[in-house]
């Protein structure tokens, strides 16, 4: 029997408990730039406020609002990604749950953020719960780091990924307004969207393990998966001959603010 896309979607969810070291060591992060951005756009500092970080996962954007001063609890469903985010982050706040079903108090945060995350929520549910737990004037943000696709490199990388799986959405247009529409289908939120573009420079197997630790790859075949690696392998040491990888990312920011008072 074929899978459901729904089950298929709850399969690729959960595949990061098993994958949250691999996950937490190779993932990228953020760039200071974007919670700059952040700041400008909500009008007030980080520090002392008070922010949800929903699907935390291992930690890596809460890490970072936590640095900023914010009075931050992390909100995650997975077993595996709230043991690794307590080991890296013993001192932040983690609570179990998602955003389909916020175990936050109503009218109590200034800012809820969803970094990498937002897209494994239902936002017919998730707008919802969004606005009971902001107060007037609180602000959603979301935010994805995306391949920046206008390098050929990266272009030609996700193109093979994309014959590989068997997609054809691999490789995003950004700034175009669609992801803003999926976010919020329902039209109720008026994002502001903002591109904060960064790089790091990584080992090619970091690059390779970054790619692997996607739910995508961690639900295919490990035997073909690991061709698939191995092949990439030998396309990037022709464009860097000397292993280390250059990653560029454009982090797409959405960002909504409710009414009331800032």
């Amino acid at each position: 029997m074929t899978a459901s896309p729904a089950s298929r979607t709850q399969a690729r969810a959960h595949s990061f408990n098993a994958a949250a070291a691999q996950y937490a060591a190779n993932r990228p992060s953020y760039p200071s730039a974007l919670l700059d951005t952040v700041e400008t756009l909500t009008g007030r500092p980080l520090a002392d406020a008070r922010v949800a970080d929903v699907g935390a996962g291992t930690g890596m954007a809460t890490a970072l609002l936590h640095a900023r001063g914010a009075r931050v609890v992390a909100v995650e469903p997975g077993e595996g990604m709230a043991a690794e985010f307590r080991r890296g982050l013993p001192d932040v706040p983690l609570v179990r749950g998602d955003g389909n079903r916020l175990p936050l108090a109503s009218a109590s945060l200034d800012l809820l953020t969803y970094a990498q995350s937002w897209h494994w929520t239902d936002p017919a549910l998730a707008v919802p719960e969004a606005l009971r737990v902001l107060r007037p004037g609180g602000a959603l943000a979301l935010w994805w780091n995306t391949s920046a696709v206008d390098v050929p490199w990266i272009e030609a990388q996700a193109r093979r990924m994309e014959r590989f799986l068997g997609v054809d959405h691999v490789v995003q247009r950004n700034g175009d307004g669609s992801r803003a529409a999926l976010a919020d289908p329902t039209g109720g939120l008026d994002f502001t969207h903002r591109t904060v573009r960064w790089s790091r420079r990584v080992p090619l197997a970091l690059h390779l393990a970054n790619i692997g630790s996607h739910s995508a790859f961690l639900v295919h075949d490990e035997e073909s998966t690991a061709a698939f690696l191995a092949e990439e392998r030998r396309h990037l040491l022709a464009a860097f001959p000397d292993g280390t990888i250059e990653e560029t990312y454009d982090v797409e920011l959405l960002l909504a603010t409710t009414p009331g008072e800032a």
